[in-house]
């Protein structure tokens, strides 16, 4: 018996189904989200984790790629009327080194050229070129991650970016797309410290300096920091979720959270809706969207009938986990390197491309790695309304860390389960910190410890706490990106639809796969 119906039934509210939903709302759909958690928006979250008048985001605190996206771009004012407010960030993010230097970013562009010059005066010349030139390359680079991955938006790209750049420069761009950060690293520059500090940007998104089709990541966050800054959001991530799910109802969507969907149903070949835990069906007439990872999908339709599809869903591969650690603290950390780094968003704790190699190699291994990366985040510092006053949030991800612990490479920590390895790993990461800045434990008043196996717990999309929802090495990303032949958030099942970081353009708080997929279903 169905119990409702809409034209478009969507399985989980996350930033880019709740985009979908706005999009086919504001183009006469009917639509109902269906979330299983008691909160909208995902990795987008936040809470009062660590105490009372701390709020912490659980997982994005970095809502540049939001604040940036075409999305916005169409629908910020309409955000903002509910309640969407950014804080700007003009120092983004920094690199602590052992030593107690420091190498950081910041909007004032001649300062991180100067900083870069006392490495190296050459060094500093190049960036200063790549400085110059990134408004025209993110034009066409970012065109490109802005692109559906179907044949006719691909060949329209191609033959716009030819007529404005010419072959070579796309030939040299395919080189770049391919090229490992450490490759394009060693191509550009000479400081090991430069090297690092841009390097950082690739274990966030499951790129270790030698895994091919790396570079751009480390390009686009360091040009774009430069260029534009940070945006964060005033009170917490939650700021995004939020103005989204008043968006949606506003323009008559349905928002459930407490909802499990159960099972996604189907009648000769073609989605027809969705089944709640409760024992609810609920109708859809035009679209069933499944803001899940291919797995779960497929588990959702008791298998799509396509063997292929199921086979590469089950295979699809995803990083290695992460986990946070949440800290109250009654004053910021006493970088060892200087008071400067109080005033930066992110400082990373990943001294070298040697580091980060071994960190990835015993992650993936299934160790606890000796040294991991470390990025601390200090929200407070622009948005004091996150804790009491002259008290601080320090957001802290240690990355990486095994999805299934087969050892510690360390050899000091017998645990092979996160139940029993989440406090010593933790102990661990804070261990590091304290070596960076000295007196941080003493001023920490109250912590929270997220595992990678309480990630996924807490969001079954975050497998083995991968926070990107799937692997972005090349050969699952663009055009394979869940897959060969779905790149177009399409699935074997008529009707049916996957959006969200595991399917393309990919992780981050950009909104592009849910607004793409939108637009592409409501026809522009």
């Amino acid at each position: 018996m169905t119990e409702a119906s809409f034209d478009a039934v969507i399985v989980g509210a996350g930033h880019n189904a709740l985009a979908a939903a706005l999009h086919l709302c504001v183009k006469d759909w009917s639509v109902g989200v269906f979330e299983r958690a008691d909160h909208v928006g995902g990795c987008i979250a936040t809470s009062e984790l660590v105490a009372s008048g701390y709020r912490s985001d659980h997982a994005a605190m970095n809502l540049s790629l939001f604040a940036g996206s075409a999305f916005h771009q169409a629908y910020g004012r309409e955000l903002a009327s509910h309640g969407l407010t950014f804080v700007p960030i003009d120092k983004p993010f920094a690199s602590a080194f052992p030593d107690r230097s420091w190498l950081g970013v910041s909007t004032d562009a001649e300062a991180t050229a100067q900083r870069i010059a006392a490495l190296s005066p050459a060094d500093a010349d190049r960036w200063r070129e790549m400085a110059a030139a990134f408004h025209t390359e993110a034009t066409h680079i970012g065109g490109l991650l802005g692109t559906p991955m179907t044949g006719k938006a691909l060949l329209r790209y191609l033959w716009k970016t030819w007529r404005a750049r010419g072959l070579p420069w796309m030939i040299d761009t395919a080189r770049f797309l391919a090229l490992s950060p450490r490759a394009w690293l060693d191509q550009e520059f000479e400081s090991e410290r430069l090297k690092a500090m841009m390097a950082a940007w690739g274990m966030h998104l499951d790129f270790a300096p030698d895994i091919s089709g790396g570079a751009v990541f480390p390009y686009l966050e360091c040009m774009a920091s430069q260029a534009f800054g940070m945006m964060i959001g005033q009170g917490g991530a939650d700021t995004v979720s939020n103005a989204l799910r008043k968006a949606v109802n506003a323009r008559g969507g349905a928002i459930e959270t407490g909802a499990d969907v159960t099972r996604i149903t189907r009648r000769a070949g073609r989605a027809t809706g969705v089944t709640l835990k409760d024992g609810r069906h609920i109708s859809a007439t035009r679209a069933v969207i499944a803001g899940t990872t291919p797995a779960a999908l497929v588990a959702l339709t008791g298998g799509t009938e396509d063997a292929r599809y199921d086979r590469m869903a089950g295979k699809f591969a995803h990083a290695p986990g992460t986990m946070m650690i949440h800290l109250a603290l009654d004053a910021l950390p006493d970088w060892a390197a200087g008071t400067e780094l109080q005033d930066y968003a992110y400082v990373h704790l990943a001294p070298s491309l040697a580091q980060m190699a071994q960190t990835y190699v015993d992650a993936k291994a299934g160790l606890l790695p000796a040294e991991p990366v470390l990025v601390v985040g200090q929200p407070t510092v622009y948005d004091p309304s996150r804790a009491p006053a002259g008290k601080h949030v320090l957001w802290v991800q240690v990355r990486m860390a095994p999805s299934q612990i087969r050892g510690d490479a360390k050899g000091e920590i017998t645990a092979t389960d996160w139940t029993q390895a989440r406090t010593p790993f933790a102990a661990r990461a804070l261990d590091i910190l304290e070596r960076y800045a000295p007196g941080t434990q003493a001023r920490i008043t109250a912590q929270y410890v997220v595992s990678p196996a309480d990630l996924e717990a807490w969001n079954p999309n975050l497998v083995g706490g991968d926070q990107i929802a799937g692997s972005h090495h090349i050969a699952q990303n663009f055009l394979f990106r869940p897959m060969r032949g779905f790149s177009d958030w399409s699935t074997p099942v008529k009707n049916l639809h996957l959006t969200g970081a595991s399917t393309w353009p990919g992780a981050g708080t950009g909104a592009g796969s849910g607004y793409m997929l939108a637009q592409s279903l409501a026809g522009h």
